[in-house]
């Protein structure tokens, strides 16, 4: 029974590990964004900022949301400055199950991620934020009404947006990973293409707002990168050992001497 309990012993003990050098990284890089969080905060509101009437600007509800806002510019900075560091972990805890030749991808998986990551923000920060807001906003002043923007809120709303691009842009680093391990292959995915269109303007429609511009800039990306993912699968997807018989090779022929 200890023989038994003794290989998940030291997978949690492996798991610990990473888990406690990735929070680390994260703490690290978050006490150097944080010296620098009004200047970034600033950055991240120019979209809102430039679609707000003239005289406008963004405004704190309680005396502690200016500090809280700030807290979490550095956490969310430190987040993207560690990341590198934290998708490297996660590799090296799932890299030990696999083969030698598998191991070969680790830096480019890391770089991948970090990249897709960053193009998925990137896009959704200079494309879509300023379509965003220019129609939300315009579409609230009809002579009466003032805005009065909270940054916190501000802040909770554009990290959930970007968060949700960047994470769709993941979509063909999850792929070749689920291809890699077989659990789906580039025949098996191609033949879901249509749920795929279906699931892409349902995401669009559930993280972004009631318009039809995000949702469809966020659905078209979703679509596009699991059609590049079709690809990476079937490119980099486990391959069926030359060796290993069908199902119908298996089966003995009827008649056949016992």
């Amino acid at each position: 029974m200890h023989d038994e309990q003794l290989p998940l012993m030291a997978h949690l003990e492996e798991l610990r590990k990473r888990l406690v050098i990735a929070a680390s990284s994260w703490f690290v890089a978050f006490l150097g964004c944080y010296a620098f969080a009004e200047k970034l905060f600033n950055y991240i509101a120019a979209p809102v900022k430039a679609a707000l009437p003239e005289g406008s600007s963004l405004v704190f509800i309680n005396a502690t949301e200016p500090f809280f806002t700030y807290m979490k510019i550095g956490a969310l900075a430190g987040f993207l400055v560690a990341l590198p560091i934290i998708f490297w972990q996660l590799w090296a805890f799932i890299a030990p199950g696999l083969y030698t030749h598998e191991k070969r991808y680790l830096i480019p998986f890391v770089l991948a991620s970090c990249l897709c990551f960053g193009v998925g923000t990137y896009f959704g920060f200079f494309f879509v934020f300023p379509q965003i807001f220019t129609f939300l906003i315009s579409f609230g002043l009809d002579g009466s009404l003032a805005p009065m923007l909270s940054m916190g809120g501000y802040l909770t709303f554009a990290t959930k947006l970007l968060f949700a691009f960047g994470m769709v842009f993941e979509l063909p680093i999850i792929i070749f990973f689920l291809a890699r391990i077989g659990v789906v292959d580039y025949k098996w995915l191609a033949a879901k293409r249509k749920y795929a269109l279906v699931i892409g303007f349902v995401i669009g429609a559930i993280l972004t707002p009631p318009d039809v511009f995000s949702q469809t800039a966020l659905a078209l990306p979703f679509v596009l990168l699991y059609e590049i993912g079709i690809w990476v699968a079937r490119f980099f997807g486990k391959k069926k050992a030359a060796d290993e018989p069908d199902e119908e090779d298996e089966k003995p022929e009827e008649g056949g001497a016992a």
